[in-house]
This record gives structure tokens, C-alpha cells and sequence, in this order.
């Protein structure tokens, strides 16, 4: 196997550590109210978070310094191990229930959602066949349907608990690996037909789904309702103005917000370091996602570009969904911020895939 040609991108490094370090200091700040007045411990999420983020960390030395081609053998196990554990924690008694989805797996506050396993074992695989059956892909029966039925029978056990966040992104990012592997668009295309009849299905059979649409399309109709945590999100992001309050100044972060360490962090963010904060957030969210589309460009074959995309397209698709619920442009999911949340699973398991991504920016051709 072929040595590392040179080190891996700096740029991607900076931008990672940089978002891990505010991510950890907003969830001090945002969860320490919350935190004293749950566990008399105001460090009881952020110690969480650092523990896992040295988990993370730890995780991303090994497989950037791993030659990403370790994975292609991988990947058949690791889809059917995260099947497994999709269908396991379906089990009354064995899965976990936590914020009203049957999710995790785990004892006590120990516990991992099979869902966040389930994003990278599904690119591995992805990556791994489209690169074997490139000149397949743009017909439809034999090249398109059988890694689109592996998506779609995924997603389907993740509804099942239910964590429609989870189920998006890995969709999301699925598809963009697909669609960079060279599908018709006239076929995706046709499939989006279908998805939008069965996101259909979905709201009518499970009420409350409907009740988040209707609440961020006029989220004033319900304000103690569907449209509260909408409006408590504006109401931490306009106070903010230009530069903020101050870190550690925010008010919605006491019990008006719900959620404010998880899916709502870029709203107390904004309410406290304001517009620049906020701004700045985002452009090194921009740094990562140009470094990881420059390190798919630049791969050396595509295995490694399809996994580079698949990788950045994680980050990308929660990205543009965590900041659009928290400003009210798109109905509330439940997904986090990548990095910045608080959240041990998907903490860890991003920054794996993310070390895995610098490896392959170690091989590029440029």
C-alpha cells in the first residue's frame, strides 16, 4: 500500500480545531444554567463534551494517519453491523428513548445512537460499490436502484425509531455521493417525485410532523406551541445585533430556549458573540467544506473522491439544516450542529470521518 505522499491539509486542520474549540466554549456557555439547576454541576455538559471530544480527537489521529483505502474492506461489514444495531435498538427494553425517539443504545447517560454509525457505514459501502460499478450508475435498474434501495431500506429503520434529523442527513449526503458518481439527473430527478409523495406519507402519519411544518411556516399561529422554540430561537439571534452580548450574557438560555447545548447552539451563539460570531461560524464551516471538496477533486481514484464527498457532504447538508431551523427558514428536525453541539456520538463519529478525509487530502495529485 501506497505511503502518504505529504501531510494533510492545514487548511482543513485549522478550521476543524477552530470549530471544535468553539464548540466546546458554547457548550459551556449555553448549557451551564441548564446544567446547574439539572445536576448542581454547570460543567456537567461541557465535561461531557470535552471527553468525547479527546475520544474524537484520538479517533481522527488514527484514521488520518490510516490509508483511507484500510476502509474499502470494511465497508460490507460495517453496513450489516449498523443494520444490526438499527434493528437492536428498535427492541422495547433494549433501545433507549430519548426525546421521544427509541435511538440509543446504552446505560445510564453512556449511550450511542446506531443512526450516527450508520451515516459513515453507508458511505463507506456507497463509495466502495459506486467506484466498482461507475459504468453502471446512469442505468437505472441495474446501476441506480440497488445503492439507492440500501438508502431507502436505512432510512426506513431510522423512521422507525423516529429520528427524521438523522435519516435527512444520511439521505442528503447519500445522494450527493450518487449523484457526484455520475446518475442521470433525469432519474434522481424522477425518484425526488417519489421521495416528496412519501415525505407526504410520512407528516399524515405522524401528526406532530405536520404541526412543525405549520409551525415554521407561520410559527406566531402557535406561540406557546409549534411556534415556540422558532420564536425563542429569534428572539436570542435579533437581541445579538452586530457583536452580541457578550459571551455567557445570553437570556434565552435560561429555560426560554429549548435545547439551547444541542439543536439551538447557533441561536445562543449569535445572541451572545452577535452577527460577527455568527459569520464567522459559518465561514470556517466554508474553509471545510472548500478544503473537502478540493481533497475529493484531487484524489488519486474514486473510491477516495466519492468518500471525500460523501464525508463533506455530511457536514455540508447539517450544516445548511441546523442554521436554517434556528433563523426559521425550515421547520424544526432535530439535528445538531456538526462540532459545535453538544452530542458524544455524533461528535466522535464526525470527527473519525473527518480524519479519514485528511488522509485522503494526503494523497492528493496536486
Amino acid at each position: 500500500m501506497a505511503k502518504a505522499k505529504s501531510a494533510p491539509d492545514v487548511w482543513m486542520i485549522v478550521s476543524i480545531a477552530l470549530i471544535l474549540a468553539i464548540g466546546l466554549i458554547m457548550v459551556y456557555s449555553a448549557s451551564a444554567v441548564l446544567a446547574f439547576h439539572e445536576h448542581g454541576d454547570k460543567f456537567y455538559f461541557v465535561k461531557r463534551q470535552f471527553i468525547w471530544a479527546v475520544i474524537g480527537i484520538g479517533a481522527l489521529l488514527v484514521t488520518m494517519n490510516t490509508n483511507y483505502l484500510v476502509w474499502r474492506k470494511w465497508a460490507k461489514p460495517a453496513l450489516i453491523i449498523c443494520f444490526a444495531l438499527l434493528l437492536i435498538v428498535l427492541i422495547p427494553g433494549i433501545g433507549v428513548v430519548r426525546g421521544g425517539a427509541r435511538s440509543w443504545l446504552g446505560i445510564g447517560s453512556f449511550g450511542i445512537q446506531p443512526s450516527e454509525f450508520m451515516k459513515l457505514a453507508m458511505l463507506l459501502f456507497l463509495a466502495k460499490w459506486l467506484s466498482e460499478k461507475q459504468q453502471t450508475i446512469t442505468h437505472f435498474t441495474k446501476g441506480l436502484l440497488p445503492p439507492l434501495g440500501l438508502v431507502g431500506l436505512a432510512f426506513g429503520l431510522i423512521m422507525l425509531q423516529p429520528d427524521l434529523g438523522s435519516g435527512a442527513v444520511m439521505v442528503g449526503a447519500s445522494m450527493l455521493l450518487i449523484f457526484t458518481a455520475g446518475a442521470r439527473i433525469i432519474h434522481l430527478a424522477s425518484l425526488m417525485g417519489v421521495g416528496v409523495f412519501g415525505m407526504i406519507g410520512l407528516i399524515i402519519a405522524e401528526p406532530y410532523r405536520l404541526d412543525r411544518i405549520t409551525g415554521f411556516l407561520d410559527p406566531w399561529a402557535d406561540p406557546r406551541g409549534t411556534g415556540y422554540q422558532i420564536i425563542q430561537s429569534l428572539y436570542a439571534i435579533g437581541p445579538g445585533g452586530l457583536v452580541g452580548l457578550g459571551l455567557g450574557m445570553s437570556r434565552q438560555k435560561f429555560s426560554y430556549l429549548p435545547e439551547p447545548q444541542t439543536d439551538f447552539i447557533f441561536s445562543i451563539l449569535s445572541e451572545e458573540l452577535g452577527f460577527i460570531g455568527g459569520a464567522s461560524l459559518i465561514l470556517l464551516f466554508l474553509v471545510l467544506v472548500w478544503r473537502g471538496i478540493r481533497a475529493a477533486i484531487s484524489a488519486p481514484d474514486t473510491f477516495g473522491s466519492l468518500l471525500a464527498v460523501g464525508i463533506i457532504g455530511i457536514v455540508g447538508v447539517q450544516v445548511l439544516i441546523n442554521i436554517g431551523v434556528v433563523i426559521g427558514a425550515m421547520p424544526v428536525t432535530g439535528i445538531t450542529l456538526p462540532l459545535v453541539s453538544y452530542g458524544g456520538s455524533s461528535l466522535t463519529l464526525l470527527l473519525t470521518a473527518l480524519g479519514i478525509l485528511l488522509n485522503i487530502s494526503r494523497y492528493s495529485r496536486q
